[in-house]
């Protein structure tokens, strides 16, 4: 039985989870919160808080906020999360202490994390639960065996194996640094002993703070078991402070996406140069070509293609359609079977219709291009309504701003748009009708109908022949 099942089945002990994010990060020399950088797409926060939900719901997760909490409480306030404020930051056990109204009469199993640790899984979580519940300990701690664990806390356990402290870098005995065990920083408490215990946590410290390792010795003290899970690798752990570090776990979220959608079925071309964001989707049997990036809450069908360098963001694309190479996709629906590119863009808030075309250097603004139409050369199509199998030709321009407003183009199915066409909007231009090349439309045209606004063509015979001749004299 996995730890998820074990949660959510036998035990039935419920799960608070209190989510650390008050800080100043100051180490990442921002005028952002910490928290708020993005790595894989989403922000610090937002990845932990997605986590928590795989563990407790939404009603039993507290994100503890300080510096700039209104923007932190607005990361993540759409997943029905709690807040508590941190008004003055005296360190990690004052932060969980803080919340001590909210949290203290919630029975069960306190889980304790970090907004800036995005690569934490749901799966060791449950885990950490599961070997608290097995254990019927006071406190479960998340450890790692590191090379080098200079910076962090060192696990100090007793004859029996049992951990009977935490010990920080800075107050750590030479014997006690040379521990390779290091704290991760993540923990589950029996909610009823942390709250019976917390306020023996002092702040005799160089800090002056009050840190919730001190916890581990306190219930070990009081004759409550702690126990150590180890992780193999430290990294899933890992906190970010710098931009480096952000970097790094930029690195490791992405390649994680890259593994999950090669394994469900994608091929992904020289997969260490496409960007994938950590909301997106993709079905079995497309093609992401190299430098392709796909972001946000993008979904993209089966058998579908997406060309080399193209930038496709929160956009749905339907089975089989075809992204080209540097194509430039923006909150847009591109049906079935339709192609899209090469060196096309697509805005925002266009749909584009099943089995249709947009070819190169044509750019799309709240445009609806119905099933079978084609919008193949060098246009311009804003706010337009274009119905199934029309034609657009080679430099098509919808003159949607007079200088003040945006105004429609509708354009009739099965309409034919001649090449360097200007349409003026508002304009509305007949099922069925033409408009001559190079024509400038102002007036609706009837279905099946004609239209032809241009000059008419003056042929002078011999004048560039004079006009040299005067220029030679």
């Amino acid at each position: 039985m996995d730890g998820g099942s074990l949660i959510m089945g036998v035990m039935q002990i419920p799960v608070t989870v209190v989510i650390l994010a008050a800080g100043l990060g100051t180490r990442m020399k921002s005028r952002q919160a910490k928290v708020l950088h993005r790595a894989g797409g989403k922000t610090l926060i937002e990845h932990v808080v997605e986590t928590a939900l795989e563990v407790a719901p939404a009603e039993r997760i507290f994100v503890v906020v300080g510096h700039q909490a209104g923007e932190v409480r607005g990361a993540v306030a759409a997943a029905g999360v709690g807040f508590i404020e941190q008004k003055e930051q005296k360190g990690t056990g004052h932060a969980v202490t803080t919340g001590r109204a909210a949290l203290a009469g919630m029975a069960g199993y306190l889980l304790v994390l970090y907004g800036d640790s995005p690569l934490l899984r749901a799966e060791t979580l449950k885990r950490l639960v599961t070997a608290e519940a097995e254990a019927n300990a006071g406190c479960v701690l998340l450890t790692a065996l590191m090379q080098d664990p200079t910076g962090y806390g060192r696990v100090v356990r007793g004859a029996d194996g049992r951990v009977i402290r935490i010990v920080e870098q800075k107050a750590g005995t030479p014997e006690q640094l040379a521990i390779r065990e290091a704290n991760m920083g993540i923990y589950c408490f029996r909610s009823d002993l942390f709250w019976k215990h917390a306020e023996e946590m002092g702040a005799n410290n160089l800090a002056g703070e009050y840190y919730l390792t001190d916890m581990a010795e306190i219930l070990a003290r009081a004759g409550y078991g702690v126990e150590a899970l180890r992780i193999e690798d430290a990294r899933e752990a890992l906190g970010i402070n710098n931009r480096i570090e952000l970097a790094e776990a930029d690195r490791l979220l992405r390649e994680r996406k890259r593994r999950e959608w090669m394994l469900a079925g994608v091929t992904l071309e020289n997969p260490e140069t496409v960007t994938i964001d950590g909301g997106a989707r993709a079905g079995m049997d497309t093609v992401i070509g190299p430098f392709a990036q796909i972001l946000g809450k993008t979904t993209i069908g089966e058998n579908c293609r997406i060309g080399a360098c193209s930038i496709v963001s929160d956009s749905e694309i339907g089975d089989g359609a075809e992204i080209g190479p540097f194509t430039i996709v923006n909150r847009s629906v591109v049906g079935r079977g339709a192609t899209i590119g090469p060196f096309a863009r697509l805005r925002m808030q266009n749909h584009v219709g099943e089995g249709a075309q947009v070819g190169n250097f044509v750019e799309l603004k709240k445009t609806r291009l119905g099933a079978g139409a084609k919008a193949n050369h060098l246009a311009y199509l804003g706010d337009s309504q274009i119905g199934a199998k029309a034609n657009i030709g080679a430099g098509t321009i919808t003159c949607n701003y007079d200088g003040f407003e945006k105004h429609p183009t509708a354009i009739g199915a099965g309409a034919f748009i001649g090449s360097n066409s200007t349409l003026v909007a508002p304009v509305e231009i007949g099922e069925g009708a033409y408009t001559g090349a190079g024509s400038v439309i102002t007036h609706r045209v009837p279905a099946d109908a004609l239209a032809v606004g241009r000059a008419r063509q003056v042929v002078k015979e011999g004048w560039a022949k004079k006009r040299r001749e005067l220029r030679h004299r």
